[in-house]
């Protein structure tokens, strides 16, 4: 039997079951999700569904990219009652991680530990027939502990990123997911309009879908009125290190939202994270910068502490700014 497995021709003695696939090709049906013929194929049905010949099979697993309804509570967060919400699950820690540019699954384990954050996005990949034996990103950070947040890394298209989000609902069954369509390779700027289709059909299916967009407060606006749960504007370009560019409109999509806000792509460091959470965000996501510090782990821990800080710095209010000195002590008095 002539088969197409993850873009190449494979021959198999027949006839096989997805199920009887999986097993000679070594892997744990638990762990990964199969499209034939571009069709999704339940993981209740592997056993009973027959392959046939010529037919062309996706199988795709979690990697490092970008839970359950109890998620586990934060014993980090800036105080035990500041908790922000979203799709109905409730959350301490404010700082979402990604799993990307690890030098390893364990150095990932450790930051996301040391980070206090409670969702960590992972982005769905083919999986590496050659050795399916080689260890996943679920063997080192649990979706029993933390929040699983797939989402559409690499997609250029609305076709690409639903198809992506499809598999990852059947891989592992969260429908919380994080929508992106990049417009090109050299800047990663969302494709905002193809980013508006896809999201309109993923709400319809059922998805919870947290957005990743341009600050343009029109366009976030659009979003959330098609039903997404969480507007996630771009600091700076993905990956870039820049900090935040346009604090006026970022402010401006706070304001106007009924949904959490969160800061996604662009952060640089520790002081990054504070600006935007004094700002108002409701939190902020966080990959490279941690993954590419020299010290992923300490840098990690200096981000939790940044937006904890950001966060009760916006909760305390800051003074107004001043043309001229105001001393501190009182001019009465004086000798």
């Amino acid at each position: 039997m002539q088969l197409t497995v993850n873009g190449d021709p494979k021959t198999f003695d027949g006839p096989l079951t997805v199920a009887e696939l999986l097993g000679r090709i070594g892997l744990d049906g638990r762990k990964v999700a199969v499209e034939r013929n571009l069709e999704i194929v339940p993981k209740s049905r592997y056993a009973e569904t027959r392959l046939g010949e010529g037919d062309r099979l996706e199988i795709v697993h979690f990697i490092g990219g970008g839970a359950p309804d109890d998620a586990p509570k934060s014993a980090h967060a800036a105080a035990p009652e500041d908790t922000w919400e979203v799709a109905g699950r409730r959350f301490r820690s404010r700082l979402i991680v990604g799993t990307g540019k690890y030098k390893t699954y364990e150095e990932n384990a450790r930051a996301l530990e040391a980070s206090g954050a409670e969702i960590v996005t992972v982005a769905v990949r083919r999986v590496n027939l050659t050795d399916p034996k080689q260890p996943m990103l679920v063997d080192y950070i649990d979706p029993k502990k933390y929040t699983y947040l797939p989402n559409t890394a690499g997609c250029y298209s609305a076709d690409e990123a639903l198809r992506t989000l499809r598999l990852a609902r059947e891989a592992g069954g969260w429908d919380l997911v994080k929508l992106e369509v990049l417009g090109d390779p050299k800047t990663l700027y969302p494709r905002m309009i193809e980013t508006l289709e896809a999201a309109e059909v993923l709400v319809k299916e059922g998805f919870q879908v947290m957005v990743y967009c341009n600050d343009d407060p029109i366009m976030a606006k659009r979003l959330e009125e098609l039903g997404c749960c969480a507007i996630m504007p771009l600091a700076a370009p993905i990956g870039s290190g820049l900090g935040l560019q346009n604090p006026v409109m970022i402010r401006m999509i706070i304001e106007q939202a009924k949904v959490p806000v969160l800061v996604d792509a662009g952060v640089g460091t520790a002081s990054d994270a504070a600006i935007a959470m004094e700002l108002g965000c409701d939190g902020l996501i966080v990959n490279t910068a941690i993954a590419e510090a020299k010290d992923p782990v300490k840098m990690a821990r200096a981000m939790k502490c940044a937006v904890e800080a950001g966060r009760l710095a916006y909760l305390a209010g800051r003074m107004p700014k001043k043309r001229y000195a105001d001393p501190s002590s009182p001019l009465a008095g004086l000798i």
